[in-house]
């Protein structure tokens, strides 16, 4: 795969490992006949590192053999989170420490969690851009504040904390920014 055509989300094989891709900048020269640079911030999919790869615009990666499958959240134990396959019910384990994140944010009817899947076996899982989670605990409103724009600590169900304006109160579903942990809206 051409490094001009390589897109975010996209999974490549970087010093043999695979590498799903997290930020491109693109340098343009200033001098003639000088080449674009691609500047590629990557994750490493086993390790979890962040990689920092640079090629010109007709240099290439190869794309790595790897499989999203869509599945669903079943439990945790003390170790492990499961998760069953939707589509052939093959059930997989990933150690919680290597999905700490991203478990901040599944719950059991969680959908549009998908498996990532590097030579048959499972290395992470992937999560919808905004989940709607239910807020379990946050201060009441105070009356007469809501003048300005304030922010105050809720907990959601999954045990993550988040800022969420002063108008909320525990039991309403509010919509959360996977990527930043942010509050986007009610649900």
């Amino acid at each position: 795969m051409i490094a001009k055509e390589i897109k975010r989300g996209e999974v490549v094989v970087y010093n043999d490992m695979p590498c799903i891709i997290e930020v491109i900048n693109v340098q343009s020269p200033s001098a003639r006949g000088a080449a674009t640079l691609y500047k590629f911030r990557a994750r490493n999919i086993v390790t979890k590192q962040k990689v920092d790869i640079t090629l010109k615009g007709t240099e290439s990666l190869n794309s790595a053999d790897f499989k999203k499958r869509d599945v669903k959240y079943l439990y945790s134990d003390a170790n492990d989170c499961v998760f069953m396959d939707n589509e052939d019910f093959n059930q997989f384990s990933l150690k919680k420490e290597d999905i700490a994140y991203e478990m901040n944010y599944i719950t059991e009817e969680l959908e549009g969690v998908r498996a990532l899947i590097y030579n048959d076996e499972c290395v992470g899982v992937e999560i919808p851009t905004a989940v709607s989670l239910k807020v379990t605990q946050c201060d009441p409103a105070v009356r007469g504040n809501s003048a300005t724009s304030r922010a105050k600590t809720a907990t959601l169900e999954t045990g993550l904390e988040i800022q969420v304006p002063e108008y909320l109160e525990s039991g309403e579903v509010v919509r959360v920014d996977t990527r930043t942990g942010e509050f986007l809206s009610r649900a």
